[in-house]
């Protein structure tokens, strides 16, 4: 007996009407990338080893998948390294490329690359899937797609405005209505790594704070310690933990508490143009948020980080996130070039709309009309009459087989079909079709000349 197929773990297999509901996201973000002005690219689904690793720090690094080199892959291989079973140098010997973990770092190398060819500041999306070695849970996969906007060569923090209204409009379209768009500032992260005089532990002290929604104010601590991150720094930054207020209260005691740090006050300054901007223009459905507990763990964030929360009455993580990287592209030898980009969850928002039956009832309509099959000749003046209508833009088929009527229309029913035409041996004589409206029941019946006019009106 043959062993039953599977498919590997936290990657998933699409039915015709997820891929419609996907669809429907899909098209509703590039809507709004497009209509903000974003012009889309796309990059291999794989990288040079050396273009990934080391940029999203050493969590990130270990959930990156390796593609071992093809061939006799270990002929290569020092054996002393081998025989020490030291997977670090083995893996570097064995595998030169590795499946994109995201679409910024990637996109960075597209810019060096392409650096005499883009026009600057240039802004661009892009909707790919991308893989992560991660433990999959509920919204959490190894392969998903991002679908992410960038902007680099512009050091404006309109940048960030327009972002928080992207995600607003975004949302806003797809009926989500009670999102946080929340927003931090990594210079506030190390202007408070200075002042408690953890300035060697930025990067413990940003990971582990970045985890207190998932392992609470005691989990955090535990982590900052086990980091060697002092007891007496902990203490100092406890008011963290608890920080509450309107977005101006919020701002004017972070300004209190950063006053030695000229870096912390920066990102204050920062984070307050957004927030009045933001105040000033207004949203639409969102509300902004200042969280001075968002970290987003990757290195490469030096300004304002912003992170995308699920309305409360859906139990789920983060939907969205980025953030400024002043010299991402730094690490390919292009200097001074400053980025500001934002992510949208595609997996995460799908179960949100899921959950919240926010998907339209017509977003699965993958056919307008069904041709009932009577026999040849039927069949030939259906044909006919879907010629037409296929090439007026109309979702048209006809079973293929001359099967009993009953059959054929729960096949129609099947497939959500809102109208379904048959052509018998009388109407056949008589050039003409019986048209069905199948939510109603009602029928009526027609000169084969009129097929387009029906649909277009």
């Amino acid at each position: 007996m043959a062993n039953k197929p599977g498919i590997p773990k936290g990657t998933r297999d699409f039915s015709p009407i997820e891929i419609a509901k996907r669809n429907y996201i899909f098209d509703t973000i590039k809507k709004h990338f497009q209509g903000f002005g974003f012009q889309p690219i796309e990059t291999p689904s794989f990288e040079n080893s050396d273009t990934l690793m080391g940029k999203y720090g050493d969590e990130g690094d270990r959930l990156i998948f390796k593609i071992l080199n093809s061939g006799d892959y270990l002929k290569k291989t020092n054996e002393a390294d081998l025989a020490a079973k030291d997977s670090t140098k083995v893996a570097s010997q064995i595998s030169e490329k590795a499946l994109r973990y995201d679409l910024t770092v990637p996109f960075a190398r597209y810019v060096v690359m392409n650096q005499n060819d883009i026009d600057f500041p240039f802004k661009r999306f892009q909707i790919q899937p991308v893989w992560r070695a991660d433990r999959p849970q509920k919204g959490r996969y190894r392969e998903f797609f991002q679908c992410d906007a960038d902007v680099v060569g512009s050091k404006s923090l309109w940048q960030e405005v327009e972002f928080v209204q992207l995600y607003d409009a975004v949302f806003t379209d797809l009926a989500v209505n009670g999102v946080t768009i929340k927003m931090n500032n990594r210079k506030i992260l190390s202007g408070i790594a200075e002042v408690i005089g953890a300035q060697d532990k930025l990067i413990d002290f940003t990971v582990a704070l970045d985890k207190l929604d998932k392992i609470g104010e005691d989990g955090v601590k535990k982590e900052m310690l086990e980091k060697g991150i002092s007891e007496e720094a902990i203490t100092k930054v406890q008011p963290l933990f608890n920080f509450t207020g309107s977005n101006k209260e919020k701002l004017a005691q972070l300004e209190s508490m950063l006053a030695a740090s000229v870096t912390g006050l920066k990102g204050v300054e920062e984070l307050t143009f957004i927030a009045d901007s933001i105040e000033t223009l207004g949203l639409q459905t969102a509300t902004l948020d200042i969280d001075v507990t968002l970290a987003r763990g990757l290195n490469y964030y030096t300004g304002a980080i912003f992170e995308v929360a699920a309305p409360k009455e859906v139990k789920l993580g983060s939907i969205g996130g980025g953030g400024r990287y002043d010299d991402l592209t730094g690490i390919f030898g292009l200097k001074d070039i400053s980025g500001v980009g934002i992510s949208f969850g595609l997996d995460r928002i799908f179960l949100v709309l899921e959950e919240l039956g926010l998907f339209p009832d017509t977003v699965n309509n993958s056919l307008e009309v069904l041709f009932i099959n009577f026999g040849e000749q039927e069949a030939l003046a259906s044909f006919k009459l879907m010629q037409q209508l296929r090439k007026a833009g109309y979702k048209a088929d006809m079973y293929p087989d001359s099967a009993k009527p009953a059959k054929q229309f729960k096949y129609a029913n099947k497939r959500n079909v809102p109208y379904v035409i048959t052509i018998g041996s009388q109407e056949l004589k008589e050039n003409c079709f019986t048209f069905k409206n199948m939510k109603t029941g009602e029928q009526t019946t027609y000169g084969f000349e009129q097929i387009l006019s029906i649909f277009k009106s």
